[in-house]
C-alpha cells in the first residue's frame, strides 16, 4: 500500500497507526546507516531541496544525509545565503525553488504555518522541518521512536518534559504524538512559561520538577530559547538551574531503567549538566542517531514509498 500523504506538516495530522507504521518502518532504515556501504537507490533521480530560515545542525545535516543515504539529489538554501534578505517573501522563494521541479522541499521557518501553505499550494513534497512555536514532528517521531527502542512500548510510559513549554514546537509535537500513542505526559515548567490554552492538552502540568522525577521514565529537558525570550520569564539562568536543571542529585532520584533525553542543542549548565548529559542513563546521541532513520522513512513514504518496505 502506498502511504497516503504527499506531506508532513504535523503530528497533529496523523492517527496512532500512521505514527506506528512510520516507527516500525524506521528500524529498517536505520541498518542500512550502519552498512559498510550507507546508500541504496531508493529515491535515485527525485530532487531533495532543504531551505531552512532558521540556524540548525541535526536537523538539516540529518535530512541531507537522509536524501542521500537514499540516493536523491539534494540541494541547501538558508536564508542568509538567499534572496530572502533582499526582501523576497518565502513563498516568492518557493514558487521560484519549484519552477526548477524538485520533488520535495524541507522547510524550517521562523513563523508557523508557513509549511502548511506551501503544502497546499505546491505538488511537489512538502516535509515541517519546524515553524515558529507550532511543530516539528520529526523531532517528536524520532523522541518516540527512541522511547519505543529502549523500553520497547511507548503505552503506559510515564515521559516528562521539562523546560520552556510555552516558545517549544519539540514540546507540542511530542504532546500530540505521546498521547496518542498511549504515554502519561507531565510537563514541568515555570508558570511564566506555560502556554495559553495548556488545560486543553491532556496532559499533568507541574511547576515542581523534584516530585515527578521519581515516577518518570523518561526525562526530556528542553534548551532555554535565549532566541525566542523577548521578556524575562525568570530571574536568571543560575535560578533556573537550581529549580529546573537536571543534574547529578536529581539523576540519582530516577527510577533505575528511566532515561534522559534532550533534543538538543543542549545548553549545559543550564537546564543539564555534563554528568547529567553524559550518562549512561542519556540517550541522547541515540536520539540523533534515530533521527536519520526516522527522516529516510519519512523522505520515502512522502515521495511514494510503500508501507511494506523491509
Amino acid at each position: 500500500m502506498t502511504w497516503p500523504y504527499k506531506d508532513l506538516i504535523a503530528i497533529a495530522d496523523l492517527s496512532a497507526d500512521e505514527i506506528g507504521t512510520i516507527l516500525d518502518m524506521a528500524a529498517s532504515f536505520k541498518e542500512i546507516s550502519r552498512r559498510d556501504i550507507k546508500k541504496v537507490p531508493t529515491l535515485r533521480g527525485k530532487t531533495v531541496v532543504l531551505l531552512f530560515y532558521e540556524p540548525s545542525t541535526r536537523t538539516r545535516l540529518s535530512f541531507e544525509l537522509a536524501a542521500k543515504r537514499l540516493s536523491a539529489d539534494t540541494t541547501a538554501l538558508s536564508a542568509s545565503g538567499s534572496s530572502f534578505t533582499k526582501g523576497e517573501t518565502i513563498m516568492d522563494a518557493a514558487y521560484n525553488v519549484m519552477a526548477m521541479a524538485p520533488d520535495c522541499i524541507i522547510i524550517r521557518y521562523p513563523y508557523a504555518g508557513i509549511p502548511k501553505k506551501m503544502a497546499q499550494l505546491l505538488p511537489c513534497s512538502i516535509i515541517n522541518a519546524g515553524d515558529g512555536y507550532h511543530e516539528h514532528p520529526t523531532q517528536a517521531l524520532l523522541d518516540m521512536y527512541s522511547i519505543k527502542e529502549h523500553f520497547g512500548r511507548l503505552e503506559g510510559l510515564n515521559v516528562t518534559i521539562v523546560g520552556d513549554i510555552m516558545h517549544s514546537r519539540v514540546a507540542r509535537s511530542n504532546v500530540y504524538g505521546l498521547r496518542k500513542m498511549g504515554a502519561h505526559v507531565v510537563l514541568v515548567t515555570p508558570k511564566t512559561l506555560l502556554p495559553p490554552g495548556v488545560e486543553t492538552w491532556g496532559v499533568e502540568v507541574s511547576t515542581a520538577l523534584d516530585p515527578v522525577i521519581p515516577e518518570s521514565d523518561v526525562i526530556m529537558m528542553l534548551r532555554v530559547q535565549k532566541e525566542r525570550l523577548h521578556q524575562q520569564f525568570f530571574s536568571g539562568e543560575r535560578e533556573y538551574s537550581f529549580f529546573y536543571g537536571l543534574n547529578k542529585s536529581r539523576v540519582q532520584k530516577m527510577k533505575e531503567d528511566a532515561v534522559i533525553m534532550h533534543p538538543g542543542p543542549m545548553n549545559r549548565g543550564v537546564e543539564i549538566t555534563y554528568d547529567a548529559a553524559d550518562s549512561a542513563r542519556s540517550i541522547i546521541l541515540d536520539q540523533v542517531e534515530n533521527g536519520l532513520a526516522i527522516r529516510m522513512t519519512l523522505l520515502y513514504l512522502s515521495l511514494g514509498g510503500s508501507v511494506n518496505v523491509d
